[in-house]
């Protein structure tokens, strides 16, 4: 998760007296546990390095990889999947309710899986001497962007989310208890987004050198990494889908400021020609938007430089109906198709998948959904 529209909207916490237990979420016992092809499993460290004084040393920016793979492997290249703010890889592994996660589901498929806590988060050691400020995604944020935006309706599209997993008489906020279950589990997150995508390429960079060419399948504040990990190893990549990733371009989010400063990253990515100072970019914004509820979008001044490293690499990139990225996520697909990256853009609505949020694999439709990406990917990715 990224925090777009996290001031601005709505200010006041709606208190709502007493929480239900996590106890009273979706049972786990045995009785209940999925059926899952996960034949192998593996999880090792990748990246880090070694900091501090002489004899007293540390090892920092080391990521966590849990890896996943079906008794027979279908599919050519692995998936590795990376969670956004606040997550971790437990994001893919199943449902507040109990149902099939992604991991699951492109295992059944036939894919190995690999998935990632990024440096500095969950199971990959924070440390005090070196890891950076932390930040923690609050319960009204949560609340608004991401589980029950139906009853804020803070953008446009908003009030067209139908697809949280609860009959709870407050879905998706406190009281729920699928929601507890899940706001449970948001962890602290690196408060510099620069350092978190630097972190997150050299790691990744690393974990591709180990496993060999793979799709990346990103969400969210992880939309970053995706073309950041792809500069970084072009011949690796061999596949994108982007859910929902930061955006739009130079913007990230509503912020005026030009804050994506090499226009989908905060890092440094190649271009041609070549760029050694982001300024050098020149942008322009439309002049009238592409449709009502949308943004207007930022764009390179023609003639365009060319994402150097990905102009082989097709990528995917998927929004829901009901999100805060509906508004604007067509710029940035717009923004890699105008520098001659082979994209393309799914609003789900269009596709038959109605009523989703920016946690679509956490929703009702979460397979029908992860049925489509694995459709894409078994066509687009050669």
């Amino acid at each position: 998760m990224h925090t777009k529209y996290s001031t601005g909207l709505v200010a006041a916490l709606l208190a709502l007296a007493g929480t239900a237990s996590l106890a009273d979420a979706a049972p786990f016992g045995p009785e209940q546990f999925t059926p899952t092809k996960v034949t192998r499993h593996a999880s090792f460290y990748v990246g880090g390095d070694y900091v501090g004084e002489a004899g007293k040393e540390l090892m920092a920016g080391q990521m966590y990889v849990q890896a996943w793979a079906p008794s027979k492997v279908k599919h050519k290249y692995p998936l590795v999947l990376f969670h956004g703010l606040g997550q971790t890889a437990t994001n893919w592994m199943g449902t507040p309710d109990g149902r099939k996660g992604w991991a699951d589901y492109f295992v059944d498929q036939g894919y190995v899986v690999y998935m990632v806590d990024q440096p500095s988060r969950g199971r990959s050691p924070w440390r005090p001497e070196t890891g950076g400020e932390l930040r923690t995604s609050d319960l009204s944020l949560v609340q608004k962007l991401f589980t029950a935006s139906e009853q804020y309706k803070a953008w446009p599209q908003a009030e067209r989310h139908t697809q949280w997993p609860s009959e709870s008489a407050t879905p998706g906020k406190r009281g729920d208890p699928l929601f507890d279950a899940f706001y449970a589990g948001i962890v602290p997150s690196l408060a510099d987004n620069k350092q978190s995508e630097q972190l997150v390429q050299k790691a990744a960079s690393a974990l591709l050198d180990k496993i060999g060419p793979a799709v990346l399948l990103v969400h969210s504040q992880a939309g970053l990494f995706g073309w950041s990990i792809a500069d970084a190893r072009p011949q690796l990549v061999k596949g994108i889908v982007a859910v929902e990733p930061s955006g739009p371009p130079f913007q990230n989010a509503t912020q005026a400021t030009r804050e994506l400063a090499w226009g989908l990253t905060n890092i440094p990515v190649r271009y041609a020609p070549a760029v050694n100072d982001p300024a050098e970019i020149e942008i322009e914004q439309q002049a009238e938007a592409d449709g009502n509820g949308l943004v207007k979008c930022w764009r390179q001044r023609e003639p365009a430089r060319q994402l150097a490293n990905l102009r082989h690499t097709p990528v995917l990139v998927v929004t829901g109906e009901a999100s805060y990225h509906a508004p604007y996520d067509h710029c940035t697909a717009a923004f890699l198709t105008q520098a001659g990256v082979p994209t393309t853009f799914w609003r789900l609505e269009q596709q038959g998948v109605r009523g989703n949020g920016h946690l679509m694999m956490q929703e009702k439709n979460s397979l029908d959904i992860a049925e489509r990406l694995n459709g894409w990917i078994t066509r687009s990715v050669k």
